[in-house]
């Protein structure tokens, strides 16, 4: 597996790789036939298929209205959003629709959609394009997240979250695009609800996903000469999450820092800090500790957008903190 390419190629070659062994599968959204993107992820597919690329409206409603119609219908369709933070547009659509279908109709029929939504800060684009939108949807039984943080996960979890019964949210981080890593030529998935340990370790067990993962690695290799040993879980699926391995991981550890971009309030590292603190309580050395966003939209300025943002500085030191205890 010597290959290497880039974080949106995975995606783009995924997507080229399953639609040729897949008929039912077909991508919509704004302008990902003919140009192939905003980002250009969707690029060389509409030449090879012109009748299962469709530029649509800029409209995220009809989007996932088409969406769902079509997936009741038998086909797989996998829609782009532009940007993440206009899922509120198509809200109801993905939320009172697509995730409820499965339930309202006993499993006999199903909305298996895939909603790949460009999310996440860092790139300088303001209050309404820098969001990370997964906890406005991890309130929402039906529905799946999934986060890859590498080219090989974008590969695998792309292809995995296709041939998902279900409506799956495909989140990609703008600043995870041009990130290279090693992605076999061939067709493969991964499995979706499971977790990976990234790294084993004894003293601190650190949550992280997307861009946070490379802050987990750089701390876990920075921490290591100071004598203190992180284990590293990636959740890949934040919704639902893998509650098992990371209850298993801070039950040997003592020790939990979750990482996450986005507001403190109600994200999923307040979720996995209750289920935590709710199940193993008495297996806890020190309180845990959250590695955040402010709780305030995302600014224009740059050194604004820093100060918000959580930074590798803030993981280190939660780290360090836990272990005073």
């Amino acid at each position: 597996m010597s290959r290497k390419i880039s974080f949106s190629n995975a995606i783009n070659e995924a997507l080229h790789q399953e639609m040729e062994r897949d008929e039912t599968v077909f991508i919509l959204g704004e302008d990902v036939a003919k140009m192939g993107g905003d980002f250009g992820i969707t690029k060389g597919i509409w030449l090879k298929w012109p009748h299962r690329a469709y530029d649509t409206a800029l409209s995220e409603q009809a989007i996932l209205g088409l969406s769902n119609g079509a997936a009741l219908c038998g086909l797989k369709p996998v829609a782009e959003l532009m940007f993440a933070d206009f899922v509120t547009v198509c809200y109801d659509q993905l939320v009172n629709n697509a995730a409820k279908l499965c339930y309202m109709y006993n499993g006999e029929a199903s909305a298996q959609i895939v909603v790949r939504a460009v999310t996440g800060g860092g790139i300088r684009c303001a209050y309404h394009h820098s969001q990370c939108i997964e906890p406005w949807l991890m309130n929402i039984p039906g529905l799946v997240i999934v986060a890859p943080s590498t080219p090989y996960e974008a590969k695998g979890l792309l292809v995995g979250a296709i041939r998902n019964p279900n409506p799956v949210v495909y989140l990609e981080h703008k600043l995870l695009y041009n990130k290279k890593g090693e992605v076999p030529e061939e067709l493969y998935d991964i499995e979706l609800y499971k977790a990976n340990v990234e790294r084993e370790g004894t003293d601190v067990t650190m949550v992280a996903a997307m861009t946070m993962m490379d802050y987990a690695r750089k701390a876990a290799a920075e921490l290591e000469k100071e004598g203190i040993s992180v284990e590293i879980i990636n959740p890949l699926t934040i919704f639902p999450l893998d509650k098992e391995t990371i209850i298993d991981s801070v039950a040997k550890t003592g020790r939990l820092v979750v990482v996450q971009e986005g507001p403190k309030v109600m994200g999923y590292a307040a979720e996995i800090g209750s289920m935590v603190a709710e199940d193993i309580f008495e297996y806890l050395k020190a309180p845990l500790k959250r590695v955040t966003s402010l709780d305030t939209p995302v600014p224009f300025a740059p050194d604004q957008e820093d100060y918000v943002l959580p930074q590798y500085d803030d993981v280190l030191k939660a780290c360090r903190e836990v272990m005073a205890f």
